[in-house]
């Protein structure tokens, strides 16, 4: 089977500024969609616009159970719109919702990973989207601009399309091979609807980017058009055995240990796993099995790992003690 495409949509381009679906985009869309999956490649849609769907054209409320309703309202009447959209083509449109505690957990991290590659085997489009009727830290901090770049790391994706009605990063055509151009640009305001805005977007594609998996920010156009040289796009810039990519950008770091540049240097130049006599302090008090971050002693990220013994057992700098072992962990 193919490497999948990665498609995201945002909030404005789902739902009009009267809280309705745009159904004659998602058709477009979905038509489009439809050719790359009869041409053999598999497609997964991250649809925002459950809580533009849910509030139905009132103004977003600042209350956090007043969002939460909204998401489990709107959320199904989203669904159906995409599956409307893909019916004509014979296509099922399936649903998935995620918090970060999936892509946290290694368990659950492979389990949906199996779950996609069923749904692409049955020839369905999966229907990303976060779970905002429950995780709180999603409707208070995240966007799906970050999840769409998590789910192109979890599918090893062969490319991450951002769709968006905000204005382009760069000229149309454009490639970045590190990003530092779309960084220094000055960004504008988001949507209405949505959360994200152009530098999300730019995170996101430095993310998956990084992961080995090339990008596209891009406005309205044919889809077979942005494909080929439209938006701004970014290289992949390396990629990884799956492990590290999930250790990388998907477990979530409980805390940080400062090293000496001795460790540093075992760990960068040496491929040695982190003992507790080159840690010079403890941050955080995390767990066996919690993801850490380790930082040299100017301050700067060196690696992420999983710690193989509490927080506890390392103060003092104990001899013996292995901090984080080096298949478990991965520079940064």
């Amino acid at each position: 089977m193919k490497r999948p495409l990665v498609v995201k949509l945002g909030s404005s381009l789902v739902v009009d500024e009267r809280g309705r679906p745009r159904r004659s985009l998602l058709r477009r869309r979905a038509g489009e969609l439809a050719q790359i999956v009869r041409d053999g490649t598999p497609v997964c849609v991250v649809s925002s616009g459950a809580i533009a769907l849910g509030l139905k054209g009132e103004r977003r409320p600042s209350a956090l159970s007043r969002l939460q309703a909204a998401s489990a309202l709107g959320q199904v009447a989203l669904q159906r719109a995409w599956q409307d959209a893909f019916r004509p083509h014979g296509l099922d449109a399936a649903q998935i919702l995620l918090t970060s505690a999936e892509i946290g957990d290694r368990r659950a991290y492979v389990n949906a990973r199996a779950a996609f590659g069923a749904l692409f085997a049955l020839g369905a489009v999966p229907v990303v989207n976060e779970n905002d009727a429950t995780a709180t830290d999603e409707i208070s901090f995240g966007d799906n601009d970050a999840l769409a770049a998590q789910v192109a790391v979890l599918l090893r994706a062969r490319l991450l399309v951002l769709l968006t009605s905000v204005p382009g990063v760069l000229r149309e055509g454009v490639v970045i091979a590190d990003g530092s151009r779309a960084r220094a640009a000055d960004f504008g305001a988001g949507t209405p609807l949505g959360r994200g805005g152009m530098e999300s977007k730019v995170a996101a594609a430095e993310l998956a980017a990084g992961a080995g998996i090339p990008t596209v920010i891009a406005g309205d156009g044919p889809l077979a058009e942005l494909l080929r040289a439209g938006g701004t796009r970014f290289q992949a810039a390396g990629g990884a055995p799956a492990f590290k990519l999930w250790l990388r950008h998907g477990k979530r770091v409980a805390g940080r240990v400062v090293v000496d540049d001795g460790a540093r240097r075992a760990l960068v130049d040496g491929g040695a796993s982190l003992l507790a006599v080159g840690i010079l302090d403890v941050e955080g008090s995390f767990r066996a099995g919690d993801g850490i971050e380790v930082v040299g002693p100017d301050g700067r990220a060196v690696a992420r790992g999983i710690a193989s013994v509490d927080a506890a057992e390392l103060v003092g700098r104990p001899a013996n003690v292995e901090a984080v072992h080096r298949d478990r962990l991965v520079l940064l």
